[in-house]
């Protein structure tokens, strides 16, 4: 009454599938322990021996100082990783806005005629003025600056 024992390895299929699992956890392994490196660095709160500190249990002891920094840590690595994502974001958008706006810091025209409009309503500029100030915007051939006449004048 021997019975004959079979492992997975005797079956060509079920070696395949044990090797990619072992395969893929071994991805994922290293894919945790380098996102906990770069949250190691990416955290301001801690200090640079701290920083050194978790460095050095990670790499000296993987497994365990992973699994430690995972539950010590863990719940604000998402925190740090949306407020991280949300500057680069941010960065990101002030420089499309910047670059649409060809890059130099001129007022639109709309901010343009808007300070006009206050020069005039001020009583700075008179109408004329004023109707050439706007033509020279809308040409976009020149500043909103006042004509010469308006600032030595006095007024």
């Amino acid at each position: 009454m021997s019975a004959q024992t079979y492992l997975a390895y005797d079956f060509p299929l079920l070696s395949a599938f044990w090797a990619m699992l072992w395969f893929f956890l071994w991805i994922m392994w290293f894919v945790l322990l380098f996102r906990i490196v770069f949250d190691i660095f990416r955290d301001d709160s801690l200090s640079g021996a701290a920083k050194t500190g978790w460095l050095v249990f990670c790499i000296v002891l993987p497994f365990l100082g992973v699994f430690v920094y995972v539950i010590a840590r863990g719940k604000n690595m998402g925190r740090r990783e949306i407020s991280h994502a949300r500057e680069q974001q941010e960065a990101m958008d002030s420089y499309i806005r910047q670059t649409a706006r060809g890059g130099d810091d001129r007022p639109s025209s709309v901010d343009e005629l808007a300070r006009l409009s206050e020069i005039r309503a001020r009583g700075d500029i008179t109408n004329e003025e004023f109707r050439k100030a706007k033509h020279l915007v809308l040409s976009g051939s020149g500043s909103s600056a006042p004509p010469p006449s308006a600032t030595s004048s006095g007024r």
